[in-house]
């Protein structure tokens, strides 16, 4: 099995920088964000495409002869009525006899005329064409999403600090946490250690006739219980261990720097109000909000027209269907008459979405005050517990040292040991529990306040230090 590696917190935070998949998954997400941004920026400029499409096609043209065909038989007829009318008196009767004749064998010749031209041509055509479109007017549509896109930036960096600061958070727990665990083992184990002499001398006494049987009854039962202790501190520090490895990946960490306590009470808790907008949570608040307002803008541009230029240029003008123009530029408007969304709704929707961000934005600015003032509150609780404890550690020390000696020269019993025995070993544990509860309440401040890259500058200066025990 790897052997514990030996890290101080600066260290171990590092690492935890690296290794930590919220991070990781806050840097991808922010990244992505950020290219989103980037590919939104250029929605203005026009849009080229290249497009080629190969084409077999048949046309059928018809075309209708009836009334031209009736339109010219009767023209002509007219035409040949005023023939005998303009050539001399003595031809008329000549001039007649054979506009008649013709005029007889006319409907015969018109009638041999089709009733109908039809005319099938069938063609194989390569088109390769450029089109391009140039947005002229959006409604407004094109702003709105690239504010939307520069909010989701702010709202993805918000988010990585966030996490950031949660992962940082999670290790303080854990790393001081093992640190706790490892003193409440060893102040088992010494409780264990005292009940195993003073089982001894219970039982040395009560074969010299010093005490009677139930003493040492006593002393056992004592003892016994405070096997079970440790063997609960045991599997509470593996469990600790356990976390830390897990939170920075390696088979196991051997703390270097330990539990502190600033014995100097901090400086006023209004010092550390003020920083509410710079919160990850209040920014991520106010970007959820600036991307709402986006929305709101891009419903209202489906409610108005939109303006745009386009334009095709054909690149086998040889070869194009009959009908297809060689270029084609223009102009166009574009307004929906009726949408299959409810637009006025679709407005009023976004509208509830930013009231809801910017209720979201207030409210997290009223948690970090109000939690600021409760983590103040509780740091101040736990150093004012330590600096108690210092005198309480002492006068424990003390009892169970007479009741010892009490108990040795037959004067004090099992029960009175034992006891003195269970305020000593409390007191450490408290001891070493309220420096941990100092360390979380003083991260849970400077979380709340938005200053946390600060914690290690107040373990640096602080003037107590709880001592590293050995651990297995």
């Amino acid at each position: 099995m790897a052997q514990p590696v030996a890290m101080s917190f600066s260290a171990a935070l590092e690492r935890s920088d690296r290794v930590a998949p919220a991070l990781a998954a806050a840097k991808h997400a922010q990244n992505a964000a950020r290219l989103t941004e980037e590919s939104l920026s250029t929605l203005n400029r026009p849009i080229v495409t290249v497009s080629a499409q190969y084409v077999e096609y048949q046309k059928t043209l018809s075309l209708d002869l009836t009334g031209p065909r009736r339109d010219a038989l009767d023209s002509t007829n007219s035409f040949l009525n005023s023939i005998p009318g303009s050539v001399a008196p003595e031809f008329q009767a000549i001039a007649a006899d054979v506009v008649g004749r013709i005029s007889q064998a006319l409907p015969g010749l018109f009638s041999a005329l089709p009733s109908e031209l039809s005319y099938r041509f069938r063609q194989d055509v390569f088109r390769p064409t450029v089109q391009g479109i140039l947005p002229i007017y959006t409604g407004g549509a094109i702003s709105a999403i690239k504010r939307g896109a520069e909010a989701g930036t702010a709202l993805s960096e918000a988010r990585a600090r966030s996490a950031r600061d949660l992962t940082q958070v999670n290790l303080i727990r854990a790393y001081f946490g093992q640190l706790a665990a490892a003193s409440l083992e060893d102040s088992t184990r010494q409780s264990l250690e005292a009940l195993d002499d003073l089982l001894s001398d219970a039982v040395k006494l009560e074969m010299a006739g010093f005490i009677p049987r139930a003493r040492r009854l006593e002393a056992q039962v004592a003892r016994d219980a405070a096997e079970r202790q440790y063997e609960r501190a045991v599997l509470a520090h593996d469990s600790a261990r356990s976390d830390l490895a897990g939170l920075l990946e390696v088979e196991g960490v051997t703390p270097t720097t330990s539990l502190f306590v600033q014995t100097a009470p901090l400086p006023p808790s209004s010092e550390f109000l003020g920083g509410e907008d710079d919160l990850p949570q209040t920014r991520e608040a106010d970007a959820a909000k600036a991307v709402a307002r986006a929305g709101v803008d891009l419903a209202r541009s489906r409610q108005r027209p939109q303006a745009f230029a386009f334009g095709e240029y054909n690149l086998n003008r040889s070869n194009a269907l009959p009908v297809e123009p060689d270029w084609i530029l223009g102009v166009g408007v574009r307004y929906t008459l009726l949408s299959n969304v409810g637009r006025s709704q679709a407005v009023a929707a976004a509208r509830e979405q930013e009231a809801a961000a910017d209720e979201t934005a207030r409210g997290a600015r009223q948690t970090s005050r109000t939690a600021t003032l409760r983590a103040w509150n509780l740091v101040e609780s736990a150093r004012r517990s330590f600096v108690s404890l210092d005198s309480s550690l002492a006068a424990a020390t003390e009892n169970l040292r007479v009741q010892r000696i009490s108990f040795r020269e037959g004067e004090g019993t099992v029960t009175e040991v034992t006891g003195a025995e269970a305020a000593l070993a409390a007191t450490r544990t408290q001891r070493v529990a309220t420096a941990y509860e100092y360390d979380l309440a003083l991260a849970a401040l400077l979380t709340a306040a938005g200053r946390l890259d600060s914690f290690p500058g107040y373990l640096a200066a602080a003037n107590v230090r709880v001592p590293i025990l050995a651990t297995r």
